[in-house]
């Protein structure tokens, strides 16, 4: 895989609004209510990963695999 597009500082929100193939990935990660948490334009993917006790790793690495594949 090329390097990652997606890093752990970027803010969930700006995420989902520029690849909307994320939101299904931070769904199964974060759980349904991600794409309308007042949060989501806030919070980056390290602190959401740490607030969901999942590692930010295995996160970026889908995250990054979804937007490959566009």
């Amino acid at each position: 895989m090329a390097d990652p597009v997606i890093t752990k500082e970027m803010c969930i929100g700006a995420v989902m609004q520029k690849w909307p193939e994320t939101i299904e990935v931070f769904r199964s990660w974060f759980g349904k209510g991600c794409y309308s948490c007042p949060g989501s334009m806030r919070e980056d993917i390290e602190f959401g990963a740490n607030m969901h006790n999942v590692k930010y790793e295995a996160v970026l690495k889908e995250l990054n695999a979804a937007v490959a594949k566009k």
